[in-house]
């Protein structure tokens, strides 16, 4: 499962378990409700905190796998071929790009 559902199955968890401890007592449902998610905030903090981390760790990796292909993305579209070539799927999966069939078909002989 991934650590940001779990995180948020967590928070929501700690909140729904608050609110349940807190519904006998004989206050009005907002003011309940807002000392409910104030409290399992604060338990939050310390309770998840390993999950917490562990979506932080998936955060940070998909944002540098998005920076790096940006950066790739961008040197491709200034000229450099071997970037373009290194994020070429199409390439990888042994098709032949729009390109390579224009060179192909401009290299045979007219009929």
């Amino acid at each position: 499962m991934s650590p940001a559902i779990k995180y948020t199955l967590g928070r929501i968890g700690l909140f729904v378990v608050v609110l349940a401890l807190l519904s006998p007592l004989p206050l009005n449902i907002l003011v309940t409700g807002m000392i409910a998610i104030v409290v399992s905030a604060i338990a939050s903090f310390f309770l998840l905190a390993k999950w917490r981390n562990q979506m932080n760790e998936q955060l940070v990796n998909v944002a540098g796998r998005r920076s790096a292909e940006k950066e790739r993305l961008r040197a491709a579209l200034a000229g450099d071929e071997a970037a373009a070539a290194e994020g070429d799927r199409a390439a990888e999966a042994g098709n032949t790009t729009a390109a390579d069939r224009a060179a192909e078909k401009s290299a045979e002989p007219p009929r």
